[in-house]
Formats: C-alpha cells, sequence, structure tokens
C-alpha cells in the first residue's frame, strides 16, 4: 500500500512538472529579449583582445564547392576566452557565423539590446547582418566558444 501511495505521488508530481513545462512561455537562451531591442543600444567600444586564443581547426573554399559561392571560405574555430578576457568589437554585416558555448558563461553587448546578454554552456548564438558587438568573460572559469562562420576576406582576422 506504501508503494502504492508513493508512486501515485511521483506520477502526479511529475504530470505537474510536465503541465508546467507544456503551459509555460519559453525563453530562448542567450537572445535580447524583445522589449530590449533597440537600434544603437551599445555604442562600439574601442577595446582591444584581452586573453582570448583564436585557433583555425579548418576552412573550405566555398567557390570549389557545388555551390560555387565565389570568394567566400566556411571557417571553423575555437575561441578561448581567459576570465577577465575580451573579444572586441566587431560587425557580422558580412559575415554570418554560428558560435557555440561549450563551456563556461560570457556577456554579449550587442549594438541592438539595450541590455547585456548572458551566454552559457549549451548556448547557440547565430551572427547575421545587423549584429555588431563585443563579448566579455566575467566570470573565473575559461570560456570556450566554437564557431563556424563564411568570410569573404581571407585577410580578415576579426573575431
Amino acid at each position: 500500500m506504501f508503494k502504492q501511495r508513493m508512486l501515485s505521488r511521483l506520477v502526479w508530481s511529475g504530470a505537474a512538472v510536465l503541465g508546467a513545462l507544456t503551459f509555460a512561455t519559453p525563453i530562448l537562451a542567450g537572445e535580447c529579449p524583445a522589449d530590449k531591442i533597440k537600434p544603437n543600444a551599445q555604442q562600439m567600444v574601442d577595446f582591444k583582445p584581452v586573453g582570448v586564443t583564436d585557433v583555425t581547426l579548418g576552412t573550405i573554399d566555398l567557390g570549389k564547392q557545388p555551390a560555387h559561392i565565389e570568394r567566400r571560405e566556411l571557417r571553423f574555430r575555437k575561441l578561448t576566452i581567459a576570465p577577465g578576457g575580451i573579444v572586441p568589437w566587431h560587425s557580422h554585416d558580412d559575415r554570418p557565423a554560428l558560435i557555440f558555448v561549450q563551456q563556461g558563461q560570457i556577456v554579449e553587448y550587442a549594438s541592438n539590446c539595450v541590455d547585456p546578454i548572458m551566454h552559457k554552456a549549451g548556448d547557440i548564438r547565430p551572427e547575421v547582418y545587423g549584429t555588431s558587438h563585443w563579448w566579455k568573460n566575467l566570470g573565473e572559469e575559461t570560456v570556450i566558444l566554437y564557431v563556424g562562420d563564411v568570410r569573404k576576406d581571407p585577410n580578415d582576422h576579426h573575431m
């Protein structure tokens, strides 16, 4: 009888949690809340890179692929940002990217968001036309980001 009551409580507790999750408004991790989006919310800053290691893991010349996207390369990189490290201001108007936060937490200061945006391990951040920003590791743990981007100029070494 005791086991049956415990099982019943567990089932109902699980159902309650599932119901709450089902009807809760989803919050997308690492995004600017809709009511905080504003053009030129953050101004450009002239910080230099601090505590950042940027290693290109591989590239593909997209002009030599069936898609024939001339003068573009697909690049995959690993960025390691030490505590207190800064990824300086840069734009993605001509360099779309996807960033995956593999380890740690990092704050993004985006040109179109009033408030800083927190990114944590497991988040993916699309960076597209209209995105200008800089990032800072405010934590005590090293942050590791994996970045896939499409760049036009192989001499463009912006992060």
